[in-house]
């Protein structure tokens, strides 16, 4: 399936009929579209299933289209509340996934515009409320590869800033690497209409507030995440994936972000990192000329920590036996000033 979920395909969608499938949330982690690093943060798997499932099943009471079907226990599917222990397996539809066609100009999405219903939506829909340190858009500011007016800013941002309004921003989903695109591409490339269009915009910042007024109440702010869509068996837009987890969203809590942007902040120390960055340009097999090194044991025990800990704070139900998020926090601290990161 990819470098952090494994899927067992149950049957198989159809034009015009969706499949069924299994989501196995593993402990490996993905950072810099590397791919599986080398650690695996024990407990993360399960806990961003069980998130996932919490936002998914909020997203349902509320009228949203999602492809949940459940959780897998013993077999068996149930929802949240009826687990009696953490699992790290969820039922769910299955659409087309039609990928471009690679070629010397580029990527080809002829099949999917002409694609009618039931199909993935080849975009990820990124979502701003503040531009914490490490947001890609400072990045992309200074290269001059992102303007100011695209993302409606009338003064250039500073880490950590809060957005008057959320921004929204758009990538490409099925290509080697993510490439940031512009909107009118997005409807290009994807076979949208300007309403479904307008309409996906629409429940990115209808979730996103659902998600923010949730973590909210813990204390916890939603910096920015991102959603992926398919269109169903009816051509309407469903949420897809998982939504509402640490990989899907950065988090904070008191300034620290609960997220994977501290194993982020040490990568980009190392000398592997800055191997990585020179050959992306140069060498189309760049993640064969440099392995990555392992994380030390105790920033691998406090980020597993944080996920049990979130998981715990937001589903409100004990699945892990550790401290509190708060208590969590402090301890990543501790580890965040050990390796000035």
């Amino acid at each position: 399936m990819g470098s952090v979920k494994d899927l067992k395909i149950l049957s198989n969608p159809k034009e015009d009929k969706p499949g069924r499938g299994r989501f196995f949330f593993s402990d490996r982690y993905s950072v810099f579209d590397y791919g599986v690093m080398p650690d695996k943060i024990e407990g993360k798997g399960k806990a961003l299933c069980l998130v996932s499932a919490y936002f998914f099943e909020k997203a349902e009471k509320m009228g949203f289209k999602t492809h949940y079907l459940g959780l897998v226990e013993e077999g068996k599917i149930c929802r949240l509340n009826e687990l009696s222990e953490a699992v790290d397996t969820m039922e769910v539809k299955l659409y087309r996934v039609i990928k471009p066609i690679k070629n010397e100009l580029g990527y080809d999405y002829s099949l999917i515009k002409n694609a009618k219903k039931n199909y993935l939506i080849p975009l990820e829909i990124i979502y701003r409320n503040v531009l914490p340190e490490g947001s890609s858009v400072f990045k992309r500011l200074k290269n001059g590869s992102l303007s100011l007016s695209q993302i409606g800013l009338d003064h250039y941002p500073k880490p950590g800033e809060k957005l008057e309004k959320p921004i929204l921003d758009v990538s490409t989903k099925l290509e080697s690497e993510d490439r940031y695109i512009t909107w009118e591409e997005a409807k290009e490339i994807s076979g949208l209409s300007d309403d479904e269009l307008n309409n996906l915009k629409s429940l990115t910042l209808e979730m996103d507030n659902i998600i923010s007024l949730e973590v909210e109440k813990l204390g916890i702010e939603n910096l920015d995440g991102k959603f992926e869509f398919a269109l169903d068996e009816n051509r309407e837009l469903v949420f897809i994936d998982a939504i509402g987890t640490p990989d899907e969203c950065r988090f904070s809590i008191n300034s620290v972000q609960i997220s994977k942007e501290v194993i982020r902040k040490y990568y980009r120390k190392t000398d592997w990192y800055k191997t990585i960055e020179k050959l992306k340009s140069l060498d189309n097999n760049w993640r064969e000329k440099a392995k990555p090194p392992k994380l030390p044991a105790d920033l691998l025990n406090v980020v597993s920590n944080m996920y049990k800990a979130f998981c715990n704070e937001v589903t409100g139900i004990k699945f892990f036996d550790v401290d509190k998020l708060s208590k969590v926090v402090k301890e990543l601290l501790e580890v965040v000033e050990k390796y000035d990161i």
